[in-house]
């Protein structure tokens, strides 16, 4: 079993806080020290009491399933004998309610590689996307669909 763990600190300052006119900025800490600026999406809670320079939860969540995909790509494709010069995804989550909740249903990955050499055919792409997105230990781990055009 592993473990994975994250700061996330905020401050009230000082704003009055009950009136819910209070900034929600915050911070992420994480293990290897990097800290990320995070805040709610201004689609949610409208500026100015979020920060929309900083990332949001929503983002995170397609940004760490790209991650996973793009990673055991990365994996399975060297150990076939390819040779990856980049890989570039823009990722999009749609955000939803379903039965009265607000979810993330669907994140579409639109992946772009380049290969050093014989890029590998269609159908050979296919099998690396379908065996990573297999793999991915937050893709097996969350409901929402996610759908990957290469």
């Amino acid at each position: 079993m592993s473990s994975f763990s994250a700061e996330i600190t905020w401050e009230r300052g000082d704003a009055r806080f009950t009136d819910n006119r209070y900034s929600r900025g915050h911070r992420w800490a994480f293990d290897g020290g990097h800290v990320v600026p995070a805040s709610s999406s201004p689609h949610v809670v409208p500026l100015p009491y979020s920060v929309e320079e900083n990332v949001d939860p929503e983002e995170a969540y397609v940004a760490a399933l790209s991650s996973c995909h793009m990673l055991f790509f990365l994996s399975l494709a060297a150990k076939a004998g390819l040779v990856i010069d980049s890989y570039a995804d823009k990722a999009v989550g749609e955000m939803e309610k379903v039965d009265g909740k607000m979810q993330v249903t669907r994140i579409t990955l639109n992946p772009r590689i380049t290969y050093s050499g014989q890029a590998p055919d269609w159908d050979t792409e296919a099998d690396l996307h379908h065996r990573s997105h297999d793999l991915c230990f937050l893709a097996n781990s969350v409901k929402t669909q996610i759908e990957v055009n290469f």
